[in-house]
């Protein structure tokens, strides 16, 4: 797996070369898929794209028309037991009415908690969620990675294809998962709206736990060559027009660099422009 080039090849080629040296793994971030979603209120739950919104209004107005009819029998239950507490200061009336009354206060308390907690678990109103609502981010994090993560760290949301980011603070939203993907929810509500819809598709660049001030070896990605059995390989100027290729195993690939688990040391030098074609030559191939 070595290869000696004649000068006039190496000019052909215009190979390009990288040192590689330590970096520090705080600096990178693993990017996973994420959605907007409509904040909950008050221990709610949020509302994704996949919620059916008109089933999801209708569920709200009953809701609404429950809890304001539960208000309604307790302000009743209270005027109730106001009047059988002054007939009973008056002795005009009996100490049973008076304790019915107060149980049907407790009930109607009780009926208006439940009420009220149905209707926060439904969510915002859907009317309100596209003029100015708060948002949630929510990563769908692979559960075999939930270990790695910064739990406590901000995180960076940007649009699936675009650049720059959105800074987000970690929220304690509800302990949802998707089964079929293997990947837990996590949430994070984003700095400001900057034009975030529910129900669009994002990346979240998630900081992941390191030993402190530890160093990885991070290339170029253009530096990685695939097999066809999808072993990742890397070639090394070894000598003046003297290369090598050597197995890697990558990480994770982050704005262009791939940072590596093993397989490099920091102070060699791998080939960036021209990979493929010194794999083409190896196996006599155009």
């Amino acid at each position: 797996m070595r290869l000696t080039l004649a000068a006039d090849a190496v000019r052909r080629l215009d190979l390009e070369t990288y040192v590689v040296g330590g970096a520090q793994a705080n600096a990178f971030a693993r990017t996973v898929p994420g959605e907007i979603v409509a904040a909950p209120r008050g221990g709610g739950l949020p509302v994704a794209a996949g919620t059916d919104l008109a089933a999801l209004a209708g569920q709200q107005a009953r809701a609404d028309a429950d809890a304001m009819r539960a208000r309604a029998d307790l302000k009743l239950a209270e005027a109730n037991l106001r009047r059988a507490s002054g007939l009973v200061d008056t002795e005009a009336g009996s100490i049973r009415a008076r304790d019915e009354a107060t149980q049907q206060v407790a009930a109607a308390k009780a009926a208006l908690a439940g009420a009220t907690g149905q209707r926060r678990a439904l969510g915002p109103a859907v009317a309100g969620m596209a003029v100015g609502g708060a948002i949630w981010v929510r990563a769908q994090v692979p559960a075999a990675d939930l270990a790695r993560i910064d739990g406590g760290a901000f995180v960076s949301v940007r649009p699936v294809g675009g650049t720059g980011g959105i800074m987000a603070r970690p929220v304690r939203g509800p302990a949802t998962a998707t089964p079929g993907a293997a990947s837990v929810d996590v949430y994070y509500a984003p700095a400001m709206r900057a034009g975030l819809r529910v129900g669009e598709r994002v990346l979240v660049d998630l900081p992941e736990q390191t030993d402190s001030g530890a160093a990885v070896i991070d290339v170029p990605a253009s530096a990685i060559l695939t097999d066809i059995n999808g072993g990742e390989w890397v070639y090394v100027e070894t000598a003046p027009r003297q290369f090598e290729r050597r197995r890697v195993e990558v990480a994770r690939i982050v704005g262009g660099r791939a940072m590596l688990a093993r397989g490099l040391a920091s102070g060699v030098r791998v080939v960036t422009a021209g990979a493929a074609e010194l794999f083409g030559t190896e196996f006599g191939t155009k």
